[in-house]
Protein backbone atom coordinates (compact mmCIF):
# COMPACT_ATOMS: atom_id res chain seq x y z
CA UNK A 1 0.00 0.00 0.00
CA UNK A 2 2.88 2.45 0.72
CA UNK A 3 4.59 1.51 -2.18
CA UNK A 4 1.53 2.37 -4.52
CA UNK A 5 1.21 5.81 -2.46
CA UNK A 6 4.87 6.69 -3.11
CA UNK A 7 4.22 6.48 -7.10
CA UNK A 8 1.06 7.93 -7.12
CA UNK A 9 2.87 11.01 -5.37
CA UNK A 10 5.83 10.82 -7.22
CA UNK A 11 3.07 10.66 -10.80
CA UNK A 12 1.34 13.71 -8.89
CA UNK A 13 4.65 15.64 -8.51
CA UNK A 14 6.41 14.68 -12.32
CA UNK A 15 2.78 16.45 -13.85
CA UNK A 16 2.69 19.42 -11.75
CA UNK A 17 6.77 20.16 -12.74
CA UNK A 18 6.49 19.32 -16.27
CA UNK A 19 3.17 20.49 -17.18
CA UNK A 20 2.96 23.08 -19.73
CA UNK A 21 2.27 27.12 -18.12
CA UNK A 22 0.02 29.26 -20.23
CA UNK A 23 0.12 33.71 -20.17
CA UNK A 24 -3.36 34.56 -19.96
CA UNK A 25 -4.69 38.05 -20.75
CA UNK A 26 -6.83 41.00 -22.79
CA UNK A 27 -5.23 44.02 -24.74
CA UNK A 28 -7.58 47.24 -24.78
CA UNK A 29 -6.49 50.71 -26.16
CA UNK A 30 -6.56 53.88 -24.75
CA UNK A 31 -10.36 53.95 -24.61
CA UNK A 32 -10.82 50.87 -23.43
CA UNK A 33 -11.86 49.42 -26.41
CA UNK A 34 -10.66 45.95 -26.75
CA UNK A 35 -8.24 45.24 -29.59
CA UNK A 36 -8.18 42.00 -32.05
CA UNK A 37 -5.25 40.51 -34.71
CA UNK A 38 -2.77 42.25 -31.57
CA UNK A 39 0.77 40.16 -32.79
CA UNK A 40 1.81 38.66 -28.97
CA UNK A 41 5.57 37.36 -29.40
CA UNK A 42 7.30 35.21 -26.94
CA UNK A 43 11.06 36.20 -27.76
CA UNK A 44 12.24 33.19 -25.83
CA UNK A 45 10.28 30.73 -27.64
CA UNK A 46 9.51 32.38 -30.61
CA UNK A 47 6.05 31.72 -30.78
CA UNK A 48 3.55 34.20 -31.78
CA UNK A 49 -0.36 33.91 -30.86
CA UNK A 50 -3.01 37.01 -32.24
CA UNK A 51 -5.26 38.33 -30.06
CA UNK A 52 -9.14 37.46 -30.76
CA UNK A 53 -11.97 39.94 -31.35
CA UNK A 54 -12.64 40.37 -27.72
CA UNK A 55 -8.59 41.58 -27.17
CA UNK A 56 -8.28 37.83 -25.09
CA UNK A 57 -4.77 36.44 -26.14
CA UNK A 58 -3.14 32.94 -24.53
CA UNK A 59 0.57 31.82 -24.97
CA UNK A 60 2.60 29.33 -23.61
CA UNK A 61 5.22 31.27 -21.41
CA UNK A 62 6.91 31.19 -17.67
CA UNK A 63 7.97 34.23 -15.03
CA UNK A 64 11.10 36.21 -16.87
CA UNK A 65 9.55 35.33 -20.34
CA UNK A 66 9.48 39.01 -22.42
CA UNK A 67 6.41 39.49 -24.63
CA UNK A 68 6.20 41.75 -27.16
CA UNK A 69 2.96 42.92 -28.32
CA UNK A 70 2.56 44.62 -31.85
CA UNK A 71 0.10 46.19 -33.86
CA UNK A 72 0.15 48.43 -36.97
CA UNK A 73 -0.24 52.33 -35.85
CA UNK A 74 -0.03 51.59 -32.29
CA UNK A 75 3.31 51.97 -29.89
CA UNK A 76 5.33 48.57 -29.77
CA UNK A 77 5.36 47.08 -25.87
CA UNK A 78 7.25 44.61 -24.40
CA UNK A 79 6.09 43.20 -20.95
CA UNK A 80 8.13 40.55 -19.00
CA UNK A 81 6.64 38.20 -16.97
CA UNK A 82 6.08 38.36 -13.22
CA UNK A 83 5.06 35.81 -11.16
CA UNK A 84 2.14 37.61 -10.77
CA UNK A 85 1.05 36.99 -14.42
CA UNK A 86 1.48 33.21 -14.17
CA UNK A 87 -1.37 33.24 -11.88
CA UNK A 88 -3.50 35.92 -12.90
CA UNK A 89 -4.58 37.53 -16.05
CA UNK A 90 -2.09 40.26 -17.87
CA UNK A 91 -3.62 43.18 -18.72
CA UNK A 92 -2.12 45.28 -21.70
CA UNK A 93 -2.78 48.76 -22.79
CA UNK A 94 -1.50 49.35 -26.25
CA UNK A 95 -0.99 53.37 -27.24
CA UNK A 96 -1.45 54.80 -30.43
CA UNK A 97 1.89 56.16 -32.44
CA UNK A 98 1.66 59.99 -32.33
CA UNK A 99 1.87 61.49 -35.46
CA UNK A 100 4.23 64.38 -35.47
CA UNK A 101 3.05 67.62 -37.03
CA UNK A 102 5.45 69.87 -38.38
CA UNK A 103 6.22 73.00 -36.87
CA UNK A 104 4.00 76.48 -38.10
CA UNK A 105 5.99 79.79 -37.53
CA UNK A 106 3.69 82.49 -37.79
CA UNK A 107 5.06 86.00 -37.79
CA UNK A 108 3.79 88.95 -37.09
CA UNK A 109 2.75 91.73 -39.98
CA UNK A 110 4.42 94.79 -40.96
CA UNK A 111 3.62 97.58 -38.40
CA UNK A 112 5.35 100.44 -40.51
CA UNK A 113 7.99 101.52 -37.94
CA UNK A 114 11.29 100.81 -38.91
CA UNK A 115 12.71 99.92 -36.06
CA UNK A 116 9.94 97.52 -34.51
CA UNK A 117 10.32 95.59 -38.07
CA UNK A 118 13.53 94.87 -37.71
CA UNK A 119 13.84 93.70 -35.10
CA UNK A 120 10.60 91.18 -35.87
CA UNK A 121 12.70 90.27 -39.47
CA UNK A 122 16.23 90.45 -39.29
CA UNK A 123 18.44 87.99 -36.95
CA UNK A 124 20.42 89.81 -34.32
CA UNK A 125 23.76 89.44 -35.01
CA UNK A 126 24.88 87.35 -32.52
CA UNK A 127 22.18 85.05 -33.37
CA UNK A 128 23.75 85.15 -36.94
CA UNK A 129 27.07 84.02 -35.86
CA UNK A 130 26.39 81.12 -33.55
CA UNK A 131 24.33 79.91 -36.66
CA UNK A 132 27.48 80.24 -38.90
CA UNK A 133 29.31 78.47 -36.10
CA UNK A 134 27.23 75.86 -35.91
CA UNK A 135 27.22 75.25 -39.55
CA UNK A 136 31.07 75.19 -39.52
CA UNK A 137 31.03 73.11 -37.21
CA UNK A 138 28.84 70.49 -38.32
CA UNK A 139 30.10 70.13 -41.70
CA UNK A 140 33.91 69.45 -40.38
CA UNK A 141 34.83 65.76 -40.85
CA UNK A 142 35.24 63.58 -37.71
CA UNK A 143 38.68 62.46 -36.74
CA UNK A 144 39.23 58.83 -37.74
CA UNK A 145 40.96 58.21 -34.39
CA UNK A 146 37.63 59.74 -33.10
CA UNK A 147 35.41 56.82 -34.16
CA UNK A 148 37.99 54.02 -34.10
CA UNK A 149 37.42 51.35 -31.68
CA UNK A 150 38.90 50.99 -28.41
CA UNK A 151 41.30 48.47 -27.40
CA UNK A 152 39.34 45.06 -27.04
CA UNK A 153 36.23 46.52 -28.25
CA UNK A 154 33.98 43.94 -30.42
CA UNK A 155 33.73 46.10 -34.14
CA UNK A 156 31.25 44.65 -36.28
CA UNK A 157 33.23 42.95 -39.58
CA UNK A 158 31.70 44.58 -42.62
CA UNK A 159 30.14 42.04 -45.65
CA UNK A 160 27.69 40.84 -47.71
CA UNK A 161 24.76 39.69 -45.58
CA UNK A 162 21.28 40.51 -44.25
CA UNK A 163 20.78 43.80 -42.57
CA UNK A 164 19.52 44.63 -39.11
CA UNK A 165 18.69 48.05 -39.50
CA UNK A 166 20.65 51.46 -38.17
CA UNK A 167 20.68 52.12 -34.11
CA UNK A 168 18.18 54.91 -34.77
CA UNK A 169 15.47 51.98 -36.45
CA UNK A 170 12.41 51.44 -34.28
CA UNK A 171 12.68 47.77 -36.13
CA UNK A 172 15.26 45.85 -37.22
CA UNK A 173 14.89 42.86 -40.23
CA UNK A 174 14.11 40.34 -37.78
CA UNK A 175 10.84 42.44 -36.26
CA UNK A 176 10.01 42.67 -39.64
CA UNK A 177 10.38 39.10 -40.66
CA UNK A 178 8.33 38.27 -37.28
CA UNK A 179 5.67 40.68 -38.34
CA UNK A 180 5.50 39.50 -41.72
CA UNK A 181 4.69 35.82 -40.62
CA UNK A 182 2.23 36.61 -37.73
CA UNK A 183 0.36 38.84 -40.53
CA UNK A 184 0.48 36.67 -43.79
CA UNK A 185 0.29 33.14 -41.57
CA UNK A 186 2.44 29.70 -42.54
CA UNK A 187 -0.44 28.99 -44.77
CA UNK A 188 0.55 31.61 -47.31
CA UNK A 189 3.95 30.10 -47.33
CA UNK A 190 3.27 26.63 -47.19
CA UNK A 191 1.24 27.20 -50.33
CA UNK A 192 3.70 28.32 -51.99
CA UNK A 193 5.84 25.46 -51.61
CA UNK A 194 7.91 26.75 -48.82
CA UNK A 195 8.51 24.06 -45.57
CA UNK A 196 7.48 25.70 -42.62
CA UNK A 197 11.64 25.69 -41.27
CA UNK A 198 12.62 27.34 -44.38
CA UNK A 199 10.03 30.24 -43.90
CA UNK A 200 12.08 32.79 -42.29
CA UNK A 201 15.28 31.69 -44.57
CA UNK A 202 12.43 32.72 -47.33
CA UNK A 203 11.61 36.05 -45.94
CA UNK A 204 14.99 37.12 -45.59
CA UNK A 205 15.99 35.81 -49.36
CA UNK A 206 13.07 38.72 -50.55
CA UNK A 207 14.79 41.14 -48.34
CA UNK A 208 18.18 40.70 -49.62
CA UNK A 209 16.79 40.70 -53.19
CA UNK A 210 15.94 44.22 -53.03
CA UNK A 211 13.04 44.59 -51.09
CA UNK A 212 12.49 48.35 -49.93
CA UNK A 213 11.70 48.27 -46.46
CA UNK A 214 13.75 51.44 -45.00
CA UNK A 215 11.01 53.67 -43.64
CA UNK A 216 9.42 50.49 -42.23
CA UNK A 217 12.03 50.19 -40.20
CA UNK A 218 12.26 53.41 -39.41
CA UNK A 219 9.24 54.06 -37.88
CA UNK A 220 8.65 50.20 -36.87
CA UNK A 221 5.33 50.48 -38.86
CA UNK A 222 4.66 48.12 -41.78
CA UNK A 223 1.50 48.98 -43.33
CA UNK A 224 -1.35 46.84 -45.50
CA UNK A 225 0.10 48.30 -48.30
CA UNK A 226 3.79 47.21 -47.80
CA UNK A 227 2.43 43.70 -47.25
CA UNK A 228 0.69 43.67 -50.42
CA UNK A 229 4.37 45.15 -51.93
CA UNK A 230 5.70 42.53 -50.47
CA UNK A 231 3.22 39.62 -51.94
CA UNK A 232 4.00 40.76 -55.21
CA UNK A 233 7.94 40.91 -54.69
CA UNK A 234 7.81 37.15 -53.61
CA UNK A 235 6.66 36.37 -56.83
CA UNK A 236 9.27 37.70 -58.05
CA UNK A 237 11.58 35.55 -56.05
CA UNK A 238 10.01 32.26 -55.52
CA UNK A 239 11.02 30.98 -58.40
CA UNK A 240 15.20 31.24 -58.57
CA UNK A 241 14.30 30.57 -54.70
CA UNK A 242 13.00 27.15 -55.74
CA UNK A 243 15.73 26.31 -58.36
CA UNK A 244 18.91 25.51 -56.05
CA UNK A 245 16.17 22.88 -54.51
CA UNK A 246 14.93 21.66 -57.50
CA UNK A 247 18.19 20.77 -59.15
CA UNK A 248 19.18 18.89 -55.63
Amino acid sequence: MKLKLFFFLSFIIFIHTHAQSYIFGKIISESGTEMQDVNVVNIRTDEIVVSNRDGHFMISGRQGDELRFIKAGYERLTKIVSQENTESPMNIRLVRQTIQIPEVEIKQGLTGNLKIDSKLYNKPQKVEKLLKEMDRYISQKSDPRILAARPGEFVQPKGEGFSIGKVKNKWDDVDLMKYIRASLGDDYFTNLKIEKPLIEHFIYYVFAGGFERKKILKYGFCSDADLNRFQRFVLTRISSYRAPQTQR
